[in-house]
């Protein structure tokens, strides 16, 4: 095939502006070939070069002395002690999982196992974050469906649990859905492994499947917004096969413990031209590379083809010289191909050869760390102060507070997520200790008698209507979560999706969310250690919300600390931790029952929130405390019936005379931040007053456990089948409605 003449209309079609082009000249000395454009518009797209966010990381604190790898790796990785890492990283899928819902969301579960075993972790549990459009459209119920499917089927084959996560539906997500998936391993933390390509001299040997024309430019697609041609970008989008997956987590797996790797890299995202580049960039080496010896699966491809290929389930790996053919031996036995494509050399090039003949010679890191960084313009959107305005004097409380609750806990963004996790394994190598449902999920240790909790939140509502403290609360709800579930937080991943970046008003929220998951962080002493950005979530135009999604990561030290959200006993006293205040803007309450999305979110203490913290794991390891539940969307009403549900057991609550001066739908139904409710047996309520006092933390004493029903004061009184049956089914009928 003879390669097509570089014109302005075919740069443009690769996502270059005019300066970049010019960059790109200036760096080779002359035009480039059609495979150096290509690998020129892959790598410096948004979705590999971070360029429009990329300065704007030195918000994030990224060290303290449990960080053994921070950002700039294939994942982060912590030390929790018995010589143990944890290894984690969150990614996006979104505009692949819109267009194929099923392979897209499949993919994006295969691409976050590879970071995480490429780094010589064994991968032992999987969250996701989920945004559709309402559930009343045809095609979100069929993109919910297939999503849900395709991690399923990815995660169930390959036998790592997925084990909670998060779903919302807003019409902001009608035209782009969001997929973010995480996944943790755990690793001897003498036993990591890097991307370098070190050493000149030795070998680059590819593994895995081989390489077809699935998924070629599926980062340039990742990084432009959608128009009403996205439907025909289908083979923009990777195919999975999570059998080979496992075969090749294994021989990884076997090849590092028998030491005869140097580096290696998952071929994600660009395919081998980020695998190969970014190697050599990180080691500050030269790749050479001969794409004849590329195992191929369809017939004519060319090297611009191969180059840019996202086919799945493949490794690029160095392995030390003379030590090659006891690699090839181990994938070989896997039934895996793997084959020499090439040399590291020390000349600092990235060198494509096509049957002896070099396609396309680029200084290796002028492509993985040197691509156009922007400082791009930012502005307060004109209908910010507006959209911030909130009067309560003009919203009538409810007349009936059942039919408000009953509301509430059928919304898609509180309801039980059952119908989804009843497709997940998520006891698959027997560690979940906490399934999915509560606060946080909680995974064993095995050997140790340590545990794990994950929590994956973000509320996009108080992103819209403040970043800033839109940011702070995704990290803040992300650890109460971790500690409502007896662990100490320990870092964070995140995944960041916004609109356009070229729009000032895009880059104002990204910014300003930025600034506060980072305040945020250093407040509860979270550093950020790894994490993905997805820009371009915007169809027509319209941009989600900003959604900056946070993994928070926690370490339990003994797994008898273990708490979920759900009441225990009837008899044990229940209580309220942490200060309610008259905040309605942002809630749930309002946006469902009265269509309202105005105001501020709730303010919040970071240094209180700290605190909060301290009460309940000082309380878990003196055994104080039966349960524990966040208080998020829905507020306390909410939470309650939660606690309720979960166990089965009703509560009487009377807090009349405990918190004064507030609305009854804003004491009902706000959602203050920085509040737990816990449960704890009678005898042991002075405890929780005491340390509640060292701390300086309200509490209060609302109720107690017990009954069929829970009742609140005057104004709630509901059976709990009634309320059961609406909390777990309601997502299941709108997935089974008929109308369209």
């Amino acid at each position: 095939m003879k390669e097509p003449e570089i014109t302005e209309e075919l740069i443009k079609e690769h996502g270059l502006t005019e300066d970049e082009y010019a960059d790109v000249r200036a760096i080779l000395g002359r035009e480039p070939s059609f495979t150096e454009l290509g690998i020129f518009s892959v790598m410096w797209s948004e979705h590999c070069s971070y360029k429009s966010s990329k300065i704007h990381f030195r918000h994030f604190p990224a060290s303290a002395p449990w960080v053994i790898q921070g950002p700039g790796e294939n994942a982060g990785v912590i030390d929790i002690g018995d010589s143990l890492a944890a290894v984690f990283k969150m990614e996006s899928h979104n505009h692949p999982s819109f267009i194929e819902p099923y392979q897209g969301a499949a993919t994006g579960v295969g691409g976050i196992l590879r970071d995480i075993f490429t780094m010589g972790a064994r991968p032992i549990a999987s969250l996701n974050s989920l945004r559709f459009g309402p559930l009343s459209e045809p095609y979100h119920r069929h993109l919910f469906s297939g999503v849900v499917s395709g991690i399923a089927g990815y995660g169930n084959c390959i036998g790592v649990p997925t084990v909670g996560g998060e779903i919302y539906c807003h019409p902001c997500y009608s035209g782009n859905i969001l997929v973010n998936v995480f996944t943790l391993g755990i690793a001897k933390k003498d036993k990591i492994f890097k991307g370098f390509a070190s050493g000149p001299g030795n070998p680059v040997i590819y593994v895995g499947s081989k390489t077809g024309r699935d998924g070629i430019h599926g980062v340039t697609m990742a990084s432009e917004e959608f128009t009403d041609d996205a439907h025909q970008k289908k083979p923009n989008v990777q195919v999975g096969d999570p059998f080979t997956e496992k075969l090749l987590l294994e021989a990884c797996l076997e090849a590092m413990g028998r030491g005869v790797i140097v580096g290696i890299q998952d071929m994600g995202g660009a395919g081998l031209t980020s695998s190969s580049s970014e190697m050599a960039g990180r080691a500050g080496t030269g790749v050479e590379l001969e794409l004849g010896s590329v195992p191929l699966r369809e017939e004519g491809m060319i090297p611009y083809e191969i180059m840019l290929s996202e086919s799945q389930e493949r490794m690029l790996i160095v392995a030390e010289k003379g030590k090659e053919e006891e690699l090839l031996e181990i994938f070989r036995k896997w039934d895996l191909d793997a084959v020499v494509i090439g040399k590291v050399t020390g000349d600092g090039f990235l060198r494509v050869n096509w049957h002896g003949k070099t396609v396309a010679e680029i200084p290796a890191r002028r492509i993985s760390d040197e691509a156009p960084k922007y400082d791009r313009p930012q502005k307060k959107p004109d209908w910010q102060d507006e959209l911030n305005r909130l009067d309560l004097n003009n919203i009538k409380e409810p007349s009936d507070y059942n039919e408000v609750l009953l509301k509430l806990l059928a919304s898609p963004d509180i309801a039980s997520k059952a119908p989804v996790w009843e497709e997940y394994d998520h006891m698959v190598r027997t560690n979940t200790i906490v399934f999915p449902g509560s606060d946080a999920a909680v995974i064993r240790i095995k050997d140790t008698n340590k545990a794990i909790a994950m929590s994956v939140d973000c509320n996009s509502r108080y992103c819209y209507l403040d970043p800033y403290t839109g940011g702070m609360h995704a990290v803040a709800e992300a650890a109460r979560n971790v500690v409502c579930s007896g662990a100490r937080p320990l870092a964070i991943t995140d995944c960041l999706n916004f609109g356009n970046p070229e729009k000032p008003e895009v880059m104002w929220q990204f910014v300003n969310a930025v600034k506060g998951l980072g305040d945020a962080c250093r407040a509860l002493n979270t550093p950020v250690v790894s994490g993905n950005v997805s820009f371009y979530n915007e169809t027509k135009g319209s941009a989600i919300y900003p959604t900056p999604t946070v993994a928070m990561v926690g370490l339990i030290d003994d797994t008898k600390c273990v708490i979920t959200q759900g009441f225990k006993n009837p008899g044990d006293i229940i209580i309220l931790l942490g200060k309610t205040k008259e905040e309605l803007g942002g809630s749930e309450y309002l946006s469902l029952i009265y269509g309202i999305e105005n105001g501020m979110p709730p303010s919040i203490d970071l240094a209180a929130e700290k605190k909060l913290h301290e009460v309940i794991l000082n309380a878990d390891r003196e055994g104080a405390i039966r349960s524990a539940h966040d208080c998020s969307e829905g507020g306390l009403a909410v939470a309650i019936a939660e606690s309720c549900i979960s166990e089965g057991l009703g509560a009487e609550i009377d807090f009349r005379f405990k918190i004064s001066d507030l609305r009854k739908d804003a004491l009902l139904f706000g959602e203050s931040a920085s509040r737990v409710i816990i449960s704890t047996p009678e005898n042991r309520v002075p405890d929780i007053k005491k340390i509640a006092e060292k701390h300086n933390i309200p509490y209060y004493l609302i109720g107690r456990v017990g009954g069929s029903k829970l009742r609140i004061n005057d104004s709630i009184y509901i059976g709990l089948k009634e309320m059961e049956d609406i909390y777990r089914n309601s997502i299941r009928r709108a997935l089974e409605s008929k109308e369209s």
